[in-house]
């Protein structure tokens, strides 16, 4: 009895939250490792079901960097990286469109129909919504680096994508776009997840990464921050408490919240339905980041 009243008292709790984000936009960014790990992108995937089931609005943009160099690898491709972005040349983008846009995609829509949701694959056999234009970085000189056919997004099919969440649907989408002469192109997949959050106005977007969030000390899990506003993230990254990879990622949330969604959360997609956790309990288990 003691059991099944403190599973009753989870339920509660969770309730507040279900009524607070009903109707309401998650973009949800899946990448890196945690889709090489297949019993944590169950538990995510189920997570992601249920906050359909529940009324929430999930939307999925994901990346496929593993499988993309595992399939560069049997067609007896090197992967190159040029400031942390993959050279994209016109063989690597066969292999990208057809592992990213193509298996990864729907093999994701398809697991979580599995899991007893509803979703649609968007790319371009179905139908995309990403649009963007060619990519240049700057090097130290000041001169554009070629990346090949890598893109940012520039603009998104709000519509298309929110007629399917009105319909109980989850899109999930990989990181590629299209130009206006309709070049395909190759996109980081936090970016791609900003430019959707930003379209969609979402309440929330959510980085799975294999850390459990910003912490106070990086090397002790332990020094967690549950929640940081912009200021205080911004004084954690000028006294060098937030470095190296964690900083650009954490400088694109702030750049999100600026945009219109209201909280960022960074949080270990490994943690068994850590998703759920961190929507629908007072504490988390990751780091949310609002406005001050």
């Amino acid at each position: 009895m003691e059991e099944a009243i403190q599973k009753a008292d989870v339920l509660i709790e969770a309730l507040q939250w279900i009524r607070q984000f009903r109707g309401k936009v998650t973009v949800i960014k899946l990448g890196g490792s945690v889709m090489e790990n297949d019993r944590a992108m169950i538990h995510l995937l189920l997570d992601i079901a249920f906050m359909e089931t529940v009324g929430m609005r999930p939307v999925v943009v994901h990346g496929g960097g593993a499988a993309i160099s595992r399939a560069m690898a049997q067609a007896g491709l090197q992967p190159k990286f040029v400031q942390g972005r993959r050279y994209t040349d016109a063989a690597t983008l066969d292999i990208v469109e057809k592992v990213l846009a193509g298996e990864v995609n729907e093999h994701l829509a398809h697991r979580i129909e599995e899991l007893g949701g509803q979703a649609k694959p968007l790319n371009f056999r179905t139908q995309n919504v990403l649009f963007g234009e060619q990519m240049q970085l700057p090097d130290e000189n000041g001169h554009p680096i070629d990346l090949g056919h890598v893109g940012t997004v520039t603009e998104v099919n709000r519509t298309a994508i929110n007629e399917l969440c009105e319909s109980g649907i989850v899109p999930v989408i990989p990181s590629m776009c299209v130009s206006k002469d309709g070049q395909k192109l190759n996109v980081n997949a936090d970016t791609a997840a900003t430019a959707v959050a930003q379209a969609m106005e979402a309440e929330k977007l959510v980085y799975l990464s294999d850390v459990n969030g910003v912490r106070r000390d990086k090397n002790d899990p332990d020094t967690l921050i549950h929640s940081l506003t912009v200021s205080e993230a911004r004084r954690l990254i000028a006294d060098g408490s937030i470095d190296s990879g964690m900083i650009p990622k954490v400088q694109a949330c702030l750049e999100t919240l600026e945009r219109g969604v209201h909280k960022i959360h960074i949080i270990d997609g490994r943690i068994r339905h850590s998703l759920l956790l961190e929507v629908y309990t007072s504490k988390g288990v990751g780091t949310q980041i609002v406005q001050d």
